[in-house]
């Protein structure tokens, strides 16, 4: 890429040290504007410093942006539509997010003229795929500058040196060695590095900070019911809510009962295994709601074909590929199988589970008359079994025959 040829650049901003370096190296290497953007997706960060610290860089366009709304209703409720899970435990908190980032970043930078966009994400990382992989498939033509790549700041020491020499604050807590590193949304928090990279050694209280400890939580367990609508959850004990407002309320209920803890070392898609840790309290608890409501309203054939679909779908929103066909493909069936997914699941929530205890249906599949062990009054001839076992042992006859 021609240092040249650029003369505007989106960065994603979040104002702390990383993306203040950031911006000033590109106004420096680059000798262009920098237009900023921060997204709101439930980080639970205050995000004025952010637009202040751009102020002060000498950024003129600035975009701070509420997005739970979009995130949950468009990204989360998608995906957890197909119960999606990678590598059977972690429910995709980082992964999601970045494609909305990504979306977001091609149009600021399509509606202000700029040549490329930005991220803070490591050489060492998936987000930077993520990040770019869905920046291109939106717009081909985007650049794409990570400067963790290019530059030479490979060091805490190195980043504050910079930071000092063109005069951009650092915090006193920034100054020392961080102890781990933190992403978070409305769906999750995420934390590795330093302290978390011996898998061996269990991670320490002070990482937690979006559950309680279980043992902790409540002596009683909280019955909770949450009502769904075409497989997405619009409803908490009645009272129906924006998707970025239930997804709040079942963290704190969450929270509270020390629910959506995951130690995890996964395989990530750039290569390596890595150690995280996970908090995802209202994910966990959503996660259990809709297989419990999928129990009654899908059928047999649709519910294991979705099983199988899910890791392959779990796996293209990890390694980055949201706005691929393939995964729009798997998204239009899986949306197909929900039409009948509604009515309500209760679960109890006790010390680090959430436990489903009911659930009921309006489209409800689910035959009293067939399973009963009373008299059914007709409604299944077990005679017809002995048929049915017959044929499917066939196979099994002659095969056992030969040997």
């Amino acid at each position: 890429m021609n240092k040249k040829d650029i003369n505007k650049v989106v960065l994603a901003y979040s104002g702390g040290l990383d993306t203040s370096v950031i911006l000033k190296w590109l106004q420096v290497e680059y000798d262009c504007e920098v237009v900023t953007f921060t997204a709101d997706l439930g980080q639970g960060e205050e995000l004025a410093p952010a637009r202040k610290k751009a102020e002060q860089a000498g950024v003129k366009d600035i975009f701070i942006e509420d997005l739970r709304e979009e995130f949950v209703r468009d990204y989360v409720f998608p995906m957890f539509r197909a119960n999606a899970v990678y590598e059977g435990l972690y429910l995709l908190g980082t992964s999601i997010a970045r494609p909305l980032i990504a979306k977001r970043l091609v149009q600021i930078a399509e509606a202000t003229g700029a040549d490329a966009i930005s991220h803070g994400a490591t050489g060492k990382g998936n987000d930077q795929v993520r990040f770019e992989l869905n920046a291109y498939a939106l717009n081909p033509n985007i650049k794409v500058i990570a400067p963790w790549r290019e530059w030479d700041l490979t060091s805490r020491t190195k980043l504050i040196d910079f930071a000092e020499k063109h005069q951009i604050a650092v915090s006193k807590d920034k100054r020392g060695e961080a102890p781990f590193s933190v992403d978070a949304n409305l769906l999750h928090t995420s934390s590795e590095g330093k302290v978390l990279e011996d898998p061996a050694e269990p991670a320490p209280d002070y990482v937690y900070s979006r559950t309680v400890d279980p043992v902790d939580a409540p002596d009683q367990p909280e019955i909770i019911e949450v009502g769904f609508t075409k497989g997405d959850a619009t409803s908490i004990n009645g009272e129906v809510l924006s998707p970025a407002e239930l997804l709040s309320k079942l963290n704190d209920y969450g929270c509270k009962h020390g629910i959506g803890r995951l130690d995890l070392v996964e395989n990530r898609f750039v290569g390596m295994k890595s150690r995280g840790i996970y908090e995802t309290p209202g994910g966990t608890i959503l996660l259990a709601a809709h297989r419990g409501i999928e129990q009654i309203t899908l059928d047999r054939g649709a519910a294991h074909l979705k099983d199988e679909l899910m890791p392959r779908y779990a796996e293209l929103i990890y390694n980055g590929f949201w706005f691929a066909p393939e995964r729009e493909m798997l998204q239009a069936a899986i949306d197909h199988s929900q039409e009948n997914v509604t009515g309500w699941v209760k679960l109890q929530l006790y010390k680090g589970s959430a436990t489903i205890v009911g659930r009921e249906s309006p489209k409800s599949l689910y035959s009293e008359a067939h399973v009963t062990f009373e008299d059914d009054a007709g409604a299944y001839d077990q005679k017809d079994a002995e048929g049915f076992i017959r044929l499917n042992a066939l196979r099994l006859k002659l095969l056992g025959q030969q040997k």
